[in-house]
C-alpha cells in the first residue's frame, strides 16, 4: 500500500494539484484584499457610505452578519471572473499553438 501511495504522489498531477492549491490560496488572500479594502469601499462611497461588514440583524444573542456575506459574494464573483479568464486565455494560447503545429506539420 505504502508503494502504491508513493505512485501516486510522484505522479505529475498531484505535484501540480498542489501548486494550484497553494497558488490558489495566495490568490485568495489577494482578492479578499481586493474587496475589503478596495472595492467595498468604493461600493460605500457609492450608496452613501454603507460599510457592508457592520451590516447584521440582531435577534436576541445572535447577530446575523449578511454584509459579510455580501462580502464573500463579491469575492466569488471575482474569482471565478478571474479564473474564467484565465482559462480562455490558456484556451486561446493553446489553440494558437495547434495551428502552429499543423502549419508546421503540414510544410514538411
Amino acid at each position: 500500500m505504502l508503494d502504491e501511495f508513493k505512485k501516486f504522489i510522484s505522479k505529475g498531477n498531484v505535484v501540480d494539484l498542489a501548486v494550484g492549491i497553494v497558488i490558489g490560496s495566495s490568490f485568495q488572500s489577494i482578492i479578499n484584499s481586493l474587496v475589503s479594502d478596495i472595492i467595498m469601499p468604493t461600493i460605500s462611497i457609492l450608496t452613501g457610505k454603507v460599510d457592508f461588514s457592520n451590516m447584521m440583524i440582531n435577534i436576541d444573542n445572535v447577530s446575523i452578519k449578511y454584509g459579510n456575506f455580501i462580502t464573500s459574494i463579491v469575492n466569488f464573483f471575482i474569482i471565478a471572473f478571474s479564473i474564467f479568464l484565465v482559462i480562455t486565455y490558456i484556451n486561446k494560447l493553446n489553440e494558437k499553438m495547434q495551428n502552429i503545429k499543423l502549419r508546421t506539420y503540414k510544410k514538411n
